[in-house]
């Protein structure tokens, strides 16, 4: 049978409740109207009119509504629940959901189900959405018919009708889609684990275990590419059940991918043989981590792509938006765009990417996890730091609660908005400075997501 009849079987007069419209749901309603299902939208939205031009869609498929405060009352009776990754899988009204008898999947959950190509997906808490591209694009460059989707791209299930056994998809996911998920790729790839989204999770453990999902359901033959680097993912090799490759940036390694300290050049090591790949010289991505990137993604396609496909991206891609992005030259003073940095860990690879100290525009959502690490880069790389959102006054505390602040000569303010902020560096700055936004938080507190807030940034600094 066809994937798109599996999926007709699956879902035809069947009652399905997606929770939220969002940028992959919207498209899985209209298939799954086409397929014969029966849908209700559960959202936390008022009423019909808070959609939108949306609300003439959700009319023409005849939606079934379950709105506003008591919105989970729509999970009553349903045969399918359609989970997005913001609502957690633990939550009482799911769980009760799923005790009664309903199926709760997800738009990437049945994709990885009914999929007839071969998968690649990444997951960590660093550098997902760049080495999910570079991997995307080495494919591409091979010739091969590549669809993008999970965290990143278009929603993958609605071109499930047009997926043939010869394409390849390539899924960047996160620890709340692989929480539930009982499938795995052909080729996984878990950049590296350090705290994150513990105000989402139970504790870091329960983080942890929806990373390794990635791992727990693969069959051989199957690829597992880990970060060797982080002590966390050198521990999942114990979960691999295929071939288990690394990728490193200090060490050597003779199975995977590594930067060869003697002449600085991107290697792969496999049955005694290393191929030089190419020079670091050569690499458009600008930072450590990006080179760290590059080796993950290289590791996943080895034996996919020719080197000569690998070659040409890392020498020419140049960059995902909000990842260290060149903004603007004002006044002899560049600024980039690093909203992507929701963690310390992002942020401190990203300071790390410049070889003089930065003006940091900081601070935003709390996500429960600690500043502390962050403090010694700062008074290390910054020397002048703009504090804003929630996070900014416990950044400060760490800071002034590091050694070596009294002495650094850091200087640090607050501001209200992005836009005061963008006012405030932009007086700070004189020529051959370099204004970074690097948030080391997420964006919730005043966005709907990092993106939203990059954008407003590269927005005031153009029109400065």
């Amino acid at each position: 049978m066809l994937p798109i009849e599996r999926l007709r079987a699956m879902v035809a007069g069947k009652k399905v409740a997606f929770i939220g419209a969002g940028v992959s749901h919207k498209p899985c309603i209209e298939q799954f109207a086409a397929l014969g299902a029966e849908i209700t939208l559960c959202d936390q939205k008022p009423n019909l009119e808070a959609f939108g031009d949306y609300a003439e869609t959700l009319r023409r498929l005849n939606v079934h509504l379950s709105l506003g405060e008591h919105y989970t009352d729509g999970f009553a009776g349903q045969d399918i629940i359609m989970r997005t990754p913001g609502y957690e899988y633990y939550k009482p009204e799911l769980q009760a959901a799923l005790k009664a008898g309903t199926m709760v999947t997800s738009e990437v959950e049945l994709f990885f189900e009914l999929c007839p190509c071969e998968i690649v997906a990444v997951t960590g808490s660093d550098g997902k959405t760049t080495t999910t591209t570079l991997i995307a694009k080495m494919l591409e460059a091979a010739g091969r018919k590549v669809l993008l989707g999970g965290n990143i791209g278009a929603a993958l299930l609605p071109q499930l009708e047009t997926v043939t056994a010869n394409d390849i998809a390539v899924a960047e996911l996160s620890s709340f889609q692989l929480i539930s998920m009982r499938h795995s790729p052909k080729v996984a790839v878990v950049t590296n684990v350090t705290p994150n989204h513990l105000d989402h999770h139970k504790d870091m453990q329960e983080y942890i275990d929806a990373k390794r999902n990635i791992l727990l359901w693969q069959t051989p033959p199957c690829r597992a590419v880990l970060g060797y680097e982080n002590e966390i993912t050198r521990g999942m090799a114990a979960d691999c059940k295929g071939d288990q490759v690394w990728f490193t940036r200090l060490h050597e390694t003779d199975k995977g991918a590594f930067l060869r300290a003697s002449d600085d050049t991107l290697c792969y090591a496999e049955n005694g043989v290393v191929t030089p790949i190419v020079p670091r010289a050569d690499v458009k991505l600008r930072g450590l981590h990006n080179v760290e990137n590059l080796l993950a993604a290289m590791a996943a396609v080895w034996g996919l792509v020719p080197v000569d496909a690998m070659r040409q991206v890392a020498s020419t891609f140049t960059g995902v938006e909000h990842r260290i992005e060149p903004v603007r030259m004002l006044d002899g003073v560049q600024y980039y765009n690093d909203s992507i940095a929701t963690s310390p860990t992002r942020t401190i690879a990203g300071l790390r990417s410049f070889d003089q100290k930065l003006i940091l525009i900081a601070g935003g959502y709390d996500k429960k996890i600690s500043y502390a690490p962050l403090a010694p880069e700062l008074i290390a790389h910054v020397k002048v730091l703009i504090l804003m959102g929630d996070t900014g006054p416990i950044i400060e505390r760490e800071v002034r609660a590091c050694p070596g602040f009294a002495e650094s000569g850091l200087q640090i303010l607050h501001a209200d908005n992005m836009k005061d902020a963008v006012e405030k560096a932009r007086a700070a700055a004189h020529p051959g400075d370099i204004v970074s936004l690097s948030p080391a938080s997420a964006s919730f507190d005043h966005y709907p997501n990092f993106e939203a807030r990059g954008r407003e940034y590269k927005q005031i600094v153009q029109a400065l």
